[in-house]
């Protein structure tokens, strides 16, 4: 374990940080909130569309039982609240205790919102894209202010902490198998749409988390690294950042250059780096949350 960093000031960092513009982290928080419940109300549980977690769960149990989706999500969230407590302890459980209670007071709150929208809900990959998109606009919005809802994220936090996988997994888990549970209960159609709609909501929820990126990073690595770098810098104007790495089979040292640039000149520099070098490797990625790049 590294010791660079005292304990105490990681935890004065990490109050500081939940400090930071405070009220507007409340408001965009409440907007998501409200957000999400509107997919969820408008999209999705009329038409049995099971989105995985604890409005997943909703949606299942009203169709077999007939209970209200909203009270059955309170219900849900603090249970898991209460296990929450007791298996991750006090302070991690404080985090979720506001996203618990808001998320299905909004739910009952937008119960009835298709009287006051008129959508054509019955079709199901309309409603399954568009309220997955929503969805996870919404959710996206919820985690950037620093929140959750609360419900399956606790458990996904349990099933971490002791099961020892990674969270992404667990949310795997458990949503994946809430869903699994639907198609047996709605039908194989049903649990499609159902994959379609995770797969949506992880998306738009990354892409508000990032942004879109309008950057690309590339790792050049070439014998002509002068060369390049002279390009990137007198001929691109832009910057270059030179790593002094080894070769894992070579063993030989050998630069690799760092280059950011706006999407819209991607097609210059790996034109220009194949005119250069034709046998120069280079990886592009994206690149999101980019400073200093015009």
């Amino acid at each position: 374990m590294f010791n660079f960093l005292k304990k105490e000031k990681a935890e004065d960092i990490l109050e500081e940080i939940d400090k930071k513009e405070i009220v507007k982290r409340y408001v965009t928080f409440c907007i998501g909130c409200l957000i999400v419940a509107i997919a969820f109300n408008l999209f999705l549980v009329d038409n049995d569309l099971v989105p995985g977690g604890v409005g997943g769960i909703a949606i299942i149990c009203k169709r077999l039982f007939g209970i209200n989706a909203s009270v059955l999500i309170l219900i849900v969230d603090l249970l898991l609240l209460l296990l929450s407590y007791i298996l991750l302890g006090k302070k991690q459980t404080r985090g979720s205790i506001l996203g618990s209670l808001l998320f299905p007071l909004f739910v009952e709150m937008t119960a009835n919102i298709g009287n006051y929208i008129d959508i054509d809900t019955s079709q199901l990959l309309l409603s399954s894209v568009f309220g997955a998109v929503v969805y996870g606009f919404g959710a996206g919005i919820i985690f950037k202010a620093g929140f959750t809802t609360g419900g399956t994220d606790i458990l996904n936090q349990i099933i971490s902490k002791y099961a020892k996988i990674s969270i992404g997994n667990s949310m795997l888990l458990s949503d994946g198998l809430i869903v699994l549970v639907s198609g047996i209960i709605f039908g194989a159609t049903k649990l499609m749409y159902g994959i379609i709609i995770l797969y949506i909501i992880s998306y738009m929820a990354d892409k508000v988390i990032l942004g879109i990126s309008d950057c690309k990073a590339f790792y050049i690595v070439t014998d002509k690294d002068q060369e390049i770098k002279e390009f990137i810098l007198k001929y691109m104007n832009r910057g270059v950042t030179v790593f002094n790495a080894k070769g894992g089979y070579t063993k030989t040292r050998q630069n690799v250059l760092l280059c950011v640039l706006r999407t819209k000149e991607y097609y210059k520099l790996k034109e220009g780096i194949h005119e250069i070098d034709p046998d120069a490797f280079f990886v592009v990625t994206d690149a999101y949350e980019v400073f200093g790049v015009e």
